[in-house]
């Protein structure tokens, strides 16, 4: 397990290279935490330490987004939080995106937990009661 500080914003870009520099060869993420936590707000830095050029934002509607980057090839965002059931996943390719070798960033996989492959890394992220945020890696 591996807890990244955030204080504020200011700080954000420096924690998505931590991030990056903790996960190894891992490639699929399942971003937990309330709404309104930053869990996108998180993904948007960590595609900019990528360097992702596209508009990275929540794919709430798209179900999933995918993003082009120099040296990280596609990356696919996707938010199941209106999803009712697995076979809706399904329903999009969403097997096809983890079994990829690409990385895969997820939001409200809690939605489809069946489908979610066990290399998967949770990722937890908390607003403190400073409004910090404390972002845990269980690796």
């Amino acid at each position: 397990m591996k807890e990244i500080h955030i204080p504020s914003l200011d700080y954000i870009d420096n924690a998505a290279k931590e991030f990056l520099s903790s996960i190894g060869d891992n490639k699929i993420f399942s971003f937990n935490g309330k709404m309104g936590a930053g869990k996108t707000t998180f993904i948007k830095a960590v595609c900019k330490a990528l360097n992702v050029q596209d508009n990275v934002c929540s794919p709430t509607f798209a179900i999933v987004n995918v993003y082009n980057s120099d040296t990280a090839g596609e990356i696919y965002h996707f938010d199941f939080y209106r999803l009712n059931s697995p076979s809706q996943a399904l329903d999009i390719g969403a097997e096809e995106y983890f079994y990829s070798g690409q990385y895969c960033f997820l939001e409200w996989a809690e939605n489809i937990k069946e489908l979610i492959p066990q290399e998967c890394i949770r990722v937890d992220i908390k607003e403190n009661p400073d409004f910090s945020r404390t972002v845990t890696l269980h690796l």
